[in-house]
């Protein structure tokens, strides 16, 4: 199969394509890394590089919190007009098969179950509440503590940052194109991906390159909050993987299926912290009590789906993952 690859020179495509590599099929790579002129929202050059392709993976976007909201033109304009254009040039090109990197953001806050009320979706935490370290969402309807779960790819969706609002919008984006083109469309909702190449020393970027960006410099990771914040992290590889998978299935044909990918493993940010500086020979990590206002409080996931309807497994295990990462180059900064 001929693969376009968009974003297959960055941390994660990059990994896709050795994969679809491996596995004998043929990836072509349109990325911003490799050339100037391969921008996804340039709907001539995603024309030209459709050409004899077979399916899409759909890599290339802006990610993480940003720096602020002053960040959301540069947000919308290359996740959701870029997936547009994309999309636009695949109906036109009769390609229809689409793999989509999707994210666990799109949930919000994970599952919580509260004792008198059943599952129950706590709202934003207020500035207030965070301010005084109260980080634990508290159930809306009589105020108990709730126990975090695992969020099902049925869960309702509510997207907390602009950052989450732009990949929800693709996943709606790629269910109109597969309903108007007969195409098949998967997106795999990554949890927090890590692992070699991640970029280092970004804002747009995800904790664990945080915490690894401070220990190469020879300082302690900042842990915001009280580092309890529960989050499954799940090693490149295995979602490389998750892509090839979901290229090589046979979704049904009009419609958009969502696969949460994780490694089903769920830890807390301190505990990754902590795992990470030890394997680094670094400093202990220090707990801020800071907060993001955009941050969820414990997001997991249930991946039972991918592994059942795809055969897919992850491989890598946390501690050999975070001793992997630990020794492992990072990319220069960049988004």
């Amino acid at each position: 199969m001929r693969v376009l690859v968009t974003g297959g020179a960055g941390f994660i495509g990059s990994h896709v394509v050795e994969e679809l590599t491996a596995r004998g099929h043929e990836p072509v790579v349109h990325d911003l890394r490799a050339d100037a002129r391969c921008d996804v929202r340039d709907g001539p050059a995603v024309a030209r590089a459709l050409a004899g392709v077979d399916a899409v993976c759909h890599q290339a976007a802006m990610v993480g919190l940003g720096t602020g909201f002053g960040d959301a033109p540069d947000y919308v304009s290359h996740n959701d007009l870029g997936t547009a254009v994309l999309l636009a040039a695949m109906a036109d090109a009769g390609v229809r098969r689409l793999v989509l990197a999707g994210s666990m953001v799109v949930y919000g806050e994970g599952r919580y179950d509260c004792p008198r009320h059943g599952v129950v979706r706590p709202g934003p935490r207020a500035a207030a509440d965070l301010d005084a370290g109260r980080f634990e969402p508290r159930c809306p309807r009589c105020g108990a503590e709730l126990t975090p779960g695992l969020v099902a790819e049925d869960a309702p969706v509510d997207p907390r940052n602009v950052y989450a609002t732009t990949k929800l919008t693709q996943e709606h984006l790629a269910a109109a194109w597969a309903r108007s083109t007969g195409g098949t469309a998967v997106s795999l909702r990554y949890h927090n991906v890590y692992g070699p190449r991640m970029p280092r020393d970004t804002p747009y970027a995800g904790v664990a390159s945080f915490f690894r960006s401070s220990l190469a410099r020879g300082e302690a990771p900042r842990v915001f909050e009280d580092g309890r914040q529960r989050r499954d992290f799940v090693h490149v590889r295995d979602v490389a993987a998750a892509n090839a998978a979901a290229l090589e299935a046979q979704p049904p044909d009009g419609t958009l299926t969502a696969y949460n990918t994780g490694s089903g493993d769920p830890r807390t940010v301190g505990e990754m912290a902590r795992t990470l500086a030890a394997a680094c020979g670094g400093p202990e990590p220090v707990v801020t009590g800071e907060y993001r206002l955009g941050d969820v409080r414990h997001i997991t996931a249930d991946s039972a789906r991918l592994r059942a309807e795809l055969g897919w497994k992850p491989e890598v295990g946390f501690e050999d993952g975070m001793r992997e990462f630990a020794r492992a180059g990072m990319r220069g900064a960049g988004r």
